[in-house]
Formats: C-alpha cells, sequence, structure tokens
C-alpha cells in the first residue's frame, strides 16, 4: 500500500516509477533470448519467430483478407518454395504493400481514440489515452485510472484532432460511468471503465465506433510494423507508423520499437490490419546492474531532479490483448458486468456462455457495485415482441425462444417506421444485441455525415435467425464437425443436398460474374487449398477475388438455396418476419445479404395492404444474379410498385454482393454506391451502414414528412 499521506500525484509518480522497474526486470530477464532475435535478423531472417506463430499469421492474413489472395498467388508462384518461406513471403507483402483501404481504417481505428483529463487544483489537465472496445467500455492504463474515485474526476474527448484542413476539430466530451463497470489490475496495467451516454442518450461507440479486441493468435509475429494513436504529452491526436516493428514477445507483454511519449499511456497498439494486439502503457528505460534507471548519458537519473525526456528508453511496453481478455474472463463478475463485457464481441472470448479459462495473473478485485447503478440483468427476453431493452438477453437461447423487437408507435413521427431486416448465420443471437449493432454502425455513418443520429429502441427488428435453422432442419445445418475442415467438404456436402441444383447454379454464376475465366482452370490456383474440378474451382476462384474465407462463402450460398428452394424454409421465415413489421404507415426498409432476398419477397407478398415501402435500402445482396431473381416470388426483375425509392450499396470484396451493381439488372435505382470495407468485414452490415453516403440516404428519408 502507499503511504496516505501522499499526494495523489506522488501516488501516480510512485506508481509510474514502480511499473517502469518491473518492465525494465522483464527486459534485462529476457536479454538472451533478443539477443537471439537480433543475431537471427542480422543474419537475414525477416520474421524470427517460431513456426507455428509464421504459419499462423499467415493464415490470418489470408482468412482475413489482410492481403488480396491474387497477391499471394503471384508472389509465390514465380519460384519454387518450401512451405515456411511461401508463409513467409505471404507475411512480407503486409510490409511491403498496403491496400487502399489501409488509410480509411486507419482513420476509423483513429476515431475510437480519445484524450483523458483530469481536474485537479481547478484546472483541467491532460491525462492519458483511451479507446473503445465496446459500445459503452473504454479500456486505459491502470495507472490513468488506478480506482473509481479518480475516474470520477476524469472526462474524456473524442476528436481532441486537427481536422484535413489542419484546424482544430470540434472535440466531443463524455464523462466516466465507474459505477456502471470499473476494473483495473496492476500488473498488466489495465483499466476497463464504462462511458456515461451522451445527452440524446447515444452511446460513445455508436458515435465513434469500437476495437473488436480478439484473444485469437495470429495478430503479430516478431519483426512485423506495429502503430500507435495516441495523445502523447496531452497534444492533438497523433500517429506513430514509421519505423515501429515488435521486438519482443512476452508472456503478458510486447516489446516494440516505436516513438511515443508521456501521455501516449493507454493508447492502442495495432497491427497493419488495425486490429489491436496490445494496450501501451509505458516506455522501457535501460537500468543498471543495481536496477537504476539510466540517463541517456549512463548516470543514475535522480527522482525530482532530472526531466522524463533525459531518461534512456531502450523499447516499449504494452499488455499483449489476449492477456488483458483472459484476465477479464476470470473475473468474478455478475451477471449484468459479464452482459456488458459480453458486447465486446464473440472474438473476445467473453461470451456469457463461454467458459471462462484459468488467469495467467491473480485477479484484481472488482469494485463494489453501487446500489444506484442501472446495471441491465443478462436473462433471457420473455416471449414478447416488446422486451424493454434492459431486459434484453445477451446470452444464446434455445432455437426458436427469440423474437423480433418493436419500436415506440411515436418514433419518427409515428407514421414512417425503420425496419432492420437481417441475413444468414443470425441463429442463437440476441436480437437487441444485433439491433444496437446495426444502429451502432448507421450512428457512425450519421455522425460522420455531420447528422442526429437514431436511438436503437426506434428501430423494429424482426428476427427469424432461429426460425430459418428450425426449418432447415439440423440435418440440413452445417454440422460442428465441418468448422474446422476444408471449404470443399461443405461445399460438397451442400451441393449434394440441392435438390434442384440451384446450388451449383448460385456458386457458378457468382464465379463467372467475378471474372473467372469459362474453363475455371486458373481458379484452382488458391494457397493452402487443393481445389479440383468445376464446382470447387469456382468457389476458389470467389475466395481470391473477394479476399473472403472460401468456407464462409460455401456457408453463404447454402442459406440462399435453402430459402429459395425449400417452400417451408421460405414460408416460415416470411412469415415469421410479417409478423414483426408494422401493420400500418410507411417503411424505411434496411435490408442486408439474405435479407434484401428476403425483403424483396415480403414486398410483394407480405406486406399489409396499403403499407408502402418509402426507402428500400439493400446492402450486400445477391439480387443481381438469376439464379435468385428467377427463383423470387413472383420471378423477375420488374420493381415493385409500392417502392418509393432504392439505394444499393454494394463493395466489390463482397462474395454475396457479386451480382451488384443492380442497375444493370434491375433498371435505374435513386442511388447505388460502390463502398470500400474492411477486408475482413466486406460483408458485415455495420460497415455497410457507416459509409457516410449510405447514413445520409436513410436520414434523408426517415426527415421527410410521411404522405
Amino acid at each position: 500500500m502507499l503511504p496516505s499521506n501522499e499526494s495523489p500525484q506522488q501516488q501516480e509518480q510512485q506508481e509510474q516509477q514502480e511499473q517502469q522497474k518491473a518492465a525494465a526486470q522483464r527486459y534485462r530477464a529476457a536479454a538472451a533470448e533478443r539477443k537471439e532475435i537480433e543475431a537471427q535478423l542480422a543474419a537475414g531472417v525477416r520474421y524470427p519467430d517460431t513456426p507455428e506463430r509464421i504459419a499462423s499469421r499467415a493464415n490470418r492474413l489470408l482468412e482475413r483478407g489482410g492481403i488480396p489472395p491474387t497477391a499471394a498467388v503471384e508472389s509465390v508462384r514465380a519460384e519454387a518454395l518450401d512451405t515456411p518461406e511461401t508463409l513467409e513471403r505471404v507475411i512480407g507483402l503486409t510490409k511491403d504493400l498496403q491496400p487502399w483501404s489501409f488509410l480509411p481504417r486507419g482513420a476509423r481505428a483513429a476515431a475510437t481514440v480519445a484524450r483523458i483529463s483530469i481536474l485537479r487544483g481547478g484546472l483541467e489537465r491532460p491525462h492519458g489515452t483511451g479507446f473503445l472496445v465496446s459500445p459503452r467500455l473504454m479500456l486505459t492504463n491502470h495507472h490513468v485510472l488506478p480506482d473509481p474515485e479518480t475516474a470520477r474526476r476524469c472526462f474524456l474527448e473524442f476528436n481532441a484532432q486537427v481536422t484535413i484542413d489542419n484546424a482544430p476539430d470540434a472535440a466531443i466530451r463524455f464523462t466516466f460511468d465507474p459505477d456502471a463497470f470499473f476494473t483495473a489490475d496492476r500488473h498488466l496495467d489495465y483499466a476497463l471503465v464504462a462511458v456515461v451516454p451522451a445527452a440524446d442518450g447515444a452511446l460513445a461507440g455508436e458515435k465513434f465506433g469500437w476495437n473488436r479486441l480478439s484473444i485469437q493468435q495470429g495478430k503479430l509475429v516478431q519483426n512485423e510494423p506495429v502503430n500507435v494513436i495516441g495523445h502523447p504529452m496531452g497534444r492533438f491526436k497523433e500517429i506513430a507508423l514509421r519505423d515501429n516493428a515488435l521486438v519482443q514477445r512476452l508472456d503478458d507483454f510486447l516489446h516494440y520499437r516505436t516513438d511515443t511519449e508521456p501521455g501516449n499511456s493507454g493508447s492502442p497498439v495495432f497491427n497493419d490490419q488495425w486490429e489491436v494486439v496490445a494496450l501501451h502503457h509505458m516506455g522501457v528505460p535501460n537500468t543498471d546492474s543495481q536496477g537504476r534507471i539510466l540517463r541517456k548519458d549512463g548516470r543514475p537519473w535522480r527522482n525530482g531532479i532530472d526531466s522524463d525526456d533525459t531518461v534512456d528508453y531502450v523499447s516499449n511496453e504494452g499488455a499483449r490483448t489476449s492477456s488483458i481478455l483472459k484476465h477479464l474472463a476470470a473475473l468474478p463478475l455478475d451477471s449484468g458486468r459479464r452482459a456488458l463485457l459480453a458486447e465486446m464481441g464473440p472474438e473476445s472470448g467473453l461470451r456469457q456462455d463461454a467458459v471462462a479459462g484459468p488467469a495467467e495473473t491473480p485477479v484484481a478485485p472488482l469494485a463494489p457495485l453501487a446500489p444506484h447503478a442501472p446495471v441491465a440483468p443478462a436473462v433471457a427476453p420473455a416471449r414478447t415482441p416488446t422486451p424493454a431493452p434492459q431486459e434484453a438477453a445477451t446470452t444464446p437461447a434455445p432455437a426458436g425462444s427469440l423474437v423480433g423487437l418493436k419500436a415506440p408507435v411515436n418514433a419518427f413521427g409515428g407514421a414512417r417506421h425503420l425496419v432492420f431486416l437481417h441475413g444468414r448465420s443470425q441463429q442463437g443471437k440476441v436480437p437487441e444485441v444485433l439491433r444496437r449493432g446495426w444502429t451502432g454502425g448507421l450512428n457512425h455513418g450519421l455522425t460522420r455525415a455531420g447528422l442526429r443520429t437514431v436511438d436503437p429502441e426506434h428501430v423494429w427488428f424482426p428476427y427469424y435467425g432461429d426460425r430459418i435453422i428450425e426449418a432447415i432442419g439440423q440435418h440440413e445445418a452445417l454440422p460442428a464437425s465441418y468448422a474446422d475442415a476444408p471449404a470443399v467438404a461443405a461445399l460438397e456436402a451442400f451441393a449434394a443436398r440441392s435438390e434442384h441444383g440451384t446450388y451449383e447454379q448460385l456458386v457458378m454464376e457468382a464465379a463467372v460474374l467475378a471474372g473467372m475465366p469459362p474453363n475455371g482452370q486458373e481458379a484452382a490456383e488458391n494457397i493452402g487449398s487443393t481445389l479440383v474440378g468445376s464446382l470447387q474451382g469456382a468457389l476458389g476462384w470467389l475466395a481470391a477475388k473477394t479476399d473472403v474465407d472460401a468456407l464462409a462463402i460455401a456457408t453463404v450460398f447454402r442459406d440462399v438455396d435453402a430459402y429459395l428452394n425449400n417452400p417451408a424454409v421460405r414460408d416460415a421465415v416470411l412469415e415469421r418476419v410479417s409478423a414483426e413489421i408494422p401493420r400500418e404507415g410507411e417503411l424505411v426498409l434496411v435490408t442486408h445479404s439474405l435479407g434484401t432476398v428476403v425483403g424483396m419477397d415480403l414486398i410483394a407478398n407480405r406486406l399489409p395492404a396499403g403499407m408502402k415501402v418509402t426507402l428500400l435500402v439493400t446492402a450486400g445482396s445477391p439480387l443481381g444474379m438469376n439464379a435468385v431473381t428467377s427463383r423470387l416470388i413472383p420471378p423477375g426483375t420488374e420493381r415493385p410498385a409500392v417502392v418509393g425509392e432504392w439505394v444499393n450499396a454494394w463493395c466489390p470484396t463482397d462474395a454475396v454482393a457479386i451480382g451488384c451493381p443492380l442497375e444493370p439488372v434491375w433498371g435505374k435505382l435513386t442511388e447505388e454506391h460502390a463502398v470500400v470495407n474492411a477486408s475482413d468485414r466486406a460483408h458485415h452490415i455495420e460497415e455497410y451502414l457507416a459509409h457516410p453516403e449510405v447514413a445520409t440516404a436513410i436520414d434523408t428519408f426517415l426527415a421527410r414528412p410521411a404522405n
């Protein structure tokens, strides 16, 4: 315990010095391994890491679109390479070449970063950096926010930066809500704190986005570049991009070379795909044999006399993302706080139904929950179409038990309704969480366009995710054993189950639209696969052209095939959706993926009499494919008369939107936008809605007076 008679500033300085000494001790203890790494680098080894980690990294890059598969093919086809050389060549592409999306994705990541300031002595002083990891949770350092009391004296500023014209941006303030959630760990030097919603009720993550933390391996190997975004010395937001690299990986920490300064504490450390790999917490000082911190001139650093910029820093250190997530998974949380953690996403390993693994560091005590804190209980929603937001579940419920969500009758004036219609693979997911994710993406786009945001509770969200799986039947669903199997196995199984051959037609037509040569032979050249034959070749071509995992593509077309060709599946889906949409008024209908097909059938066959679709938005749609349009009810491409305006958004690397643009098939639309989504999220609805042009179109029609 620190002496109680010390001032808060003295306590902070003492803790930082203890953290520095611990970091320096870790650095010295790893000297032998670091020398071996340096020797390998000097000998020309580009990535001095284990074969397993190199393979994991290369696979993640290929599976998540970190590099275009076509570029990977070209890089290794010219010469004979063994497997290790091939994988290193794949990783090397990310250092030599970045896709255009590197810049806008970096800007999106930067939007999640905020400057933390503290009220001290009546003055506001820069204190550190933090970044959003869920719609309402911010991650920073323990030494920045060591306890709830400190968090209450702090505030955070988003957009504390200069604009593209080098003028100061308009910073937006939020405050912390440690009563709702606060936990911190001294060893890993992290603090995770809830953020109070804005005055209009919008969550910080809905306005600025958040970083999806992943507990999975393969995000970085030694000597790969890293990027740090933060507020050094409390200045406007800055990014360290050049001459940065991972130097060494420890059990719980990463050591990396980059330019950071005080104030960067709590900054996210990204790889070149803008995945968070570590939480930056401090520079590692050089020390002598007695453990004393050294100055740049080699003399011992004197506390209270020498300034921080005289310290001889030899590296930077950050806590590994995976270590923080494992620590969080082992915390003794109540259901409300566990629900908040679950919002960090499936890759975090913090789902409420997940079994927590052992923590690698001692678990810090959780701050007691204040009696008045409004934390939502994690219970499954009742069988009612209008569950209150605080009663929404975040844990998967048995198939068929989840229902859609209605909006208040007076939302958007009461005469016009905003309806989100989801796509495939939503079974077992909670409608409230899905609706919040869709709204978060839309609000990101609205904020970027300078428009007012939307309250998630004002959105209708019909839910058929469980119903379609029930109707398809377990024998038709993808078996769990396929999860780690080659995509070709799933492809063959799905094709064999397609009674009318529609599945093969879908895959082949998509590949042809994606530019596959008529004989399809070039499609067989796909790294890490042995795809042969026309159908497998088509799948390989799609994977290479769209940067999307082949198994994901195979499963997408399985669901489309099942919906189009099985009357029982179609009726079950349409019955569920039609029962969970408004019965009167005008619709702004936003559809995605398979939901665009369901939406077209709904409009043509199940829309209540007298209702009109003021605006139809299709995103990531397969409605440009003949295999789809020929099986609509009625078949063909005649635009429904009840559709007033139609806006379509498609991404060239989205395997489901291969049939886009839609105008050549359906005729003139109101708007059609080709957008650039993140490579590993090319088909995600949140990506589509976050584009200002898409969000603006929705806002325009929501704001119009109803007819």
